[in-house]
């Protein structure tokens, strides 16, 4: 069963879509955020390691999932992006992050694998920045469907640290 987005991820989703965030892309079960009890090993990833092979307007179904994304499921991970602008600039607790800053590989037909929604662990926020951040947090492939049905983002990421 697909998560339904809360309206300030939605529209930060749906929009990160419409102007795009690189080239096209896809989902499985969603699973319930979890609190991090002892730190597991963080693993260096790169948008290159979610890349999915699907086509602009390709429908995503869990079978399109690479062996590395299912073995990065619920695994802590650090990734570099960029946070996609919102209305928030301070004290976010969920934001979208994106493998480009809008200069290049924009526009419609983004790829899903290219964007990864962050919800930020209790009591943990981030700061908007123009420059690229590092976060990291425990991944986890999770379907976000618009009102339409739609798929709006495919990754999720339980946010601890953002620098």
């Amino acid at each position: 069963m697909a998560r339904r987005p809360t309206p300030l991820v939605a529209l930060i989703v749906a929009a990160c879509l419409l102007v795009g965030c690189g080239p096209p892309a896809a989902t499985a079960p969603p699973a319930a955020a979890r609190p991090i009890s002892a730190p597991s090993p963080l693993r260096e990833i790169t948008f290159d390691d979610l890349k999915l092979e699907l086509q602009k307007g390709d429908p995503f179904t869990p079978d399109r999932l690479t062996p590395r994304v299912t073995e990065l499921e619920r695994q802590r991970v650090r990734i570099r992006g960029y946070i996609l602008p919102s209305f928030q600039q301070s004290g976010l607790t969920q934001f979208v992050l994106v493998r480009d800053n809008q200069e290049c590989c924009f526009g419609p037909g983004a790829a899903l694998h290219d964007c990864v929604v962050v919800r930020m662990q209790p009591g943990r926020t981030a700061e908007f920045s123009i420059r690229p951040v590092a976060v990291e947090g425990r991944f986890r492939v999770e379907e976000l469907r618009g009102p339409d049905g739609r798929h709006l983002a495919i990754y999720a990421l339980d946010g601890e640290r953002v620098q």
